[in-house]
């Protein structure tokens, strides 16, 4: 006979059903809380004060897209803890700036580069050159920062109004790189990692292999670097009515000019020219009032901030018609396999966007936009397939590259109809390189751990870190890697029209400029995203009014509230000394190691520059 629950038990059940059911309508309440907030936040439609200043102040880098979180964590966001590097989109810092231009209502512009970190030379010139548009409608630009480095810099320079804090400064150094090299180290521990690569400019897998940098990587480096800086030279000085001479003679005497204003960084800065005058925040803000009158409250300017100002614009922003167009693919980021979150280029996700363009009737041509330094030889092999399908369909298929586009994403690349670089564009570096590190002689002598056992084959084991890496295994690699090698050149002569013998002679790991990149035929055309999409049309013989529309993984309500809570909490907040060069120096080896951890061929193969936005 079964026992009947007590009335105490029967008490407990209906307390934890009630609490249970109780937990489970505050999540749906906060949920739907959440959900109106968001629908709010998207629909209204913000009022842009007429005669005010337009507020530019971009956070972090300048990226062709916004890295999507890998593990998504509420937790962080909630407590006001960043959990990602600031970024701008590139995209919309250029809109900012094209409808501004044209609305009525902006009297002026507030450019505010504190926190600002710049990006690679290409989309620097992508923003001077949308500035220089909005200054020829005859509007002002003011900028202002308390601390610069050289690419913020150069954005500040084409400013109607350079301002600098009294106490501020301003450094200028040249471009140039680092690298942190382990050979010694590796050595002293008895770690052994073993390199197989093609081409002698290869310099990505150098740090393991020297104590210092290659003679082919430096010509190679200087080469790519006096291109970038000649650039930059010639834009500075032009905005600042100097001669290129003249600013690289103060960058090389900084000591002499800083003794002649007794140690004062932002006077020394001031008395060159690079600025038009020191001022405190108080002091901007009623230069500003001056320019576009007060706010309401009369506490400022009037103003409006740039994100604002683009949501009050955002039916203009979005395609128009739903006819014919363009469809535009970013593939930014390193080239990893499988899917991947958005800042980075998934073989499976990336492919699968550029599927979703090719079957689309409605789009007639695609760009893909490729900003990158490389990757998974395996991913980029099926985006590669994929573009080829694009042009098996007689779809064109143009590609514009951003600041990168090298190695593995410079294969992705080769596969289009035309090839579009900016001068400043880092691309080539055709190679390849695999890395497999053996411990066994650490695990001996600090461990006294030794490996040993049996296989049914002569090959067991041999891809067992703890043991020595066998010397069949070591040649059978590298003739493997020779070979992907052969079958990466073919692919870019078959695609550009030249012999291997043509192909492998500037190939061979070496990075280019754009503008040697031109001149050698790995590309067809110097100029940004604009001019790509309008060739693209041209070639889909689209007339006038054709629409642009960019195709992108679809986001989910979850992901749309995790993405208005990260931006409500200010998550992307500049990190610590995102102005300093000392910190410049720790992010660029925490990038590097970082970057090691994530990539997944699985093959083990990558063609990887190791360069980027480190590069300037």
């Amino acid at each position: 006979m079964t026992e009947r629950p007590s009335a105490l038990n029967r008490l407990g059940r209906a307390l934890d059903t009630l609490t249970r059911a109780t937990a489970h309508l505050l999540f749906l309440g906060l949920l739907a809380a959440l959900v109106a907030l968001a629908v709010a936040a998207y629909r209204s439609r913000p009022r842009v004060p007429k005669g005010a200043a337009l507020v530019l102040d971009p956070k972090g880098v300048l990226v062709e897209q916004l890295s999507g979180e890998r593990t998504p964590n509420l937790a962080g966001p909630l407590l006001g803890l960043s959990t990602r590097p600031a970024q701008a989109l590139l995209r919309d810092v250029l809109d900012a700036l094209r409808l501004a231009k044209d609305d009525e209502r902006i009297a002026a512009l507030y450019l505010d580069l504190d926190g600002f970190r710049g990006g690679g030379m290409s989309k620097l010139r992508a923003v001077r050159e949308a500035l220089l548009d909005f200054k020829a409608g005859g509007k002002t630009v003011v900028a202002y920062s308390e601390a610069l480095t050289q690419r913020p810099y150069y954005l500040m320079a084409h400013a109607d109004e350079a301002v600098l804090h009294p106490e501020g400064l301003l450094v200028l150094e040249g471009f140039g790189g680092y690298r942190a090299y382990y050979r010694e180290g590796l050595d002293r521990y008895g770690i052994d990692v073993h390199v197989f690569r093609v081409g002698e400019y290869k310099s990505a897998v150098e740090p393991y292999l020297r104590n210092d940098m290659s003679p082919e990587a430096r010509e190679a480096a200087l080469d790519v670097y006096g291109d970038l800086w000649a650039t930059w030279l010639e834009d500075v000085a032009s905005a600042r009515g100097r001669r290129p001479e003249q600013v690289q003679e103060w960058i090389d005497t900084t000591l002499e000019q800083l003794r002649a204003a007794r140690g004062d960084l932002a006077r020394a800065a001031l008395d060159a020219g690079f600025v038009d005058r020191l001022a405190r925040r108080d002091e901007v803000r009623q230069r500003m009032i001056e320019l576009v009158g007060e706010d309401d409250e009369g506490e400022t300017f009037k103003q409006v901030s740039w994100r604002t100002f683009l949501a009050a614009h955002d039916g203009d922003r979005r395609p128009k018609g739903r006819g014919d167009g363009v469809a535009v693919v970013v593939a930014a980021g390193d080239v990893l396999d499988g899917r991947q979150p958005p800042g980075s280029i998934g073989g499976d996700s990336t492919s699968h966007l550029i599927r979703r363009a090719r079957n689309d009737e409605s789009a007639r041509a695609i760009v893909l936009r490729v900003d990158s330094p490389g990757g998974s030889v395996f991913a980029s092999e099926l985006i590669r397939r994929e573009c080829e399908l694009v042009r098996e369909e007689g779809k064109p298929l143009v590609v514009s590259m951003g600041s990168t586009a090298a190695s593995a994403a410079y294969f992705i690349s080769s596969a289009a109809d035309e090839i579009w670089a900016r001068p400043s564009t880092i691309t080539g570096s055709i190679g390849i390189f695999a890395l497999f590190p053996t411990v066994d002689r650490a695990l001996a002598k600090y461990l006294g751990v030794h490996l040993d056992g049996v296989g049914t084959t002569s090959y067991t084991g041999v891809f067992n870190p703890g043991r020595p890496l066998d010397p069949r295994v070591e040649e059978a690699m590298q003739l493997w890697i020779d070979d992907s090698y052969r079958n990466f050149v073919a692919r870019v002569a078959e695609a550009r029209g030249q012999t291997w013998d043509e192909v492998d002679r500037i190939a061979r790991g070496r990075v280019w400029s754009g503008a040697d990149a031109l001149e050698l035929g790995l590309v067809d055309r110097l100029g940004g995203l604009p001019e790509a999409i309008e060739s693209a049309a041209k070639r889909a013989e689209l007339g006038e009014g054709y629409r642009v529309f960019y195709v992108e993984e679809e986001r989910s309500l979850r992901d749309r509230i995790l993405e208005w809570l990260l931006s409500a909490k200010g998550t992307s907040a500049p990190r610590a000394g995102s102005a300093s060069p000392v910190g410049a120096g720790l992010r660029s080896v925490e990038n590097e190691l970082g970057r090691l951890a994530l990539w997944n061929d699985p093959k083990g193969l990558y063609g990887h520059c190791l360069c980027g936005e480190e590069w300037p």
